[in-house]
């Protein structure tokens, strides 16, 4: 079983933290429709979704992925690279307690999980502006005891390492070459995204299933002829905020 911890959007987040791109007017009404369809997506997928309630005194809530780095044994609680977002963590911290034991990076390092990007026992992290050469060290640190390679990786004009690839699945991932170099994921198997879609490398695998953003159907069509189960998901909105499919979930492996 798949339990996905989700909270709902702020209705303050057209105040969230922009790294990379302009901002935009984000309407909080369609942020919230969006999030809701988004979270009956993860059901069809056959998660059971926890949907914790909104903070509008923390814009960047609804991207919960930053928060934590899930693990089969425990979670690490990450310490975010910008001061605003530090209480998000804290806040989480009960309900992922409930689902893995934690532990925490301390200062002076800074981790955010959308910096992480787990291929089975190999964790590739990212220096970005929010993730520091500490950061990845603590990370390793926790991990190496419990069987798991930690590598960093340097992106390249993107906010998160996620944001320039995912994982299909334990041996494949989706890259945008331009922000992630290819080569650091030797041995796996490397799809490139369509050049005219270059945000397209963000896609979030869910059971069987794969979800899309809407806004890239060359990446969707793409991935259906390989024979993932495709399901598109509209979150333009959160697009506007530098968020993607994998930030706005923590998705736990139940026995």
């Amino acid at each position: 079983m798949i339990v996905a911890l989700t909270r709902e959007p702020a209705r303050s987040l057209d105040g969230c933290e922009l790294t990379y791109r302009e901002r935009e007017p984000i309407d909080a009404a369609a942020a919230a429709a969006q999030h809701r369809a988004y979270r009956e997506a993860l059901r069809a997928c056959g998660a059971r979704v926890v949907t914790l309630p909104a903070v509008d005194e923390l814009p960047d809530g609804v991207f919960v992925e930053d928060t934590a780095i899930v693990l089969d044994e425990f979670a690490v609680l990450t310490r975010p690279g910008v001061e605003s977002r530090r209480g998000e963590v804290g806040l989480i911290e009960p309900e992922v307690a409930r689902l893995r034991p934690v532990v925490r990076i301390e200062p002076p390092a800074t981790l955010e999980g959308g910096d992480v990007l787990r291929l089975g026992r190999t964790l590739f992290v990212g220096l970005s502006p929010r993730t520091n050469a500490e950061g990845a060290a603590a990370l390793r640190r926790l991990a190496a005891p419990h069987g798991y390679e930690v590598l960093t990786v340097e992106p390249r004009g993107c906010l998160h390492l996620k944001t320039g690839c995912s994982a299909l699945d334990d041996e494949t991932v989706l890259v945008n070459p331009d922000w992630v170099e290819p080569v650091i994921f030797r041995g796996r198997e490397v799809v490139a995204v369509d050049s005219a879609e270059p945000w397209g490398a963000n896609v979030l695998g869910v059971g069987g299933a794969v979800c899309v953003s809407a806004a890239f159907p060359r990446t969707a069509e793409m991935l259906a002829a390989r024979g993932y189960d495709v399901r598109a998901v509209a979150v333009s909105e959160f697009a506007k905020a530098e968020g993607g499919l994998t930030c706005m979930s923590l998705l736990f492996r139940q026995p």
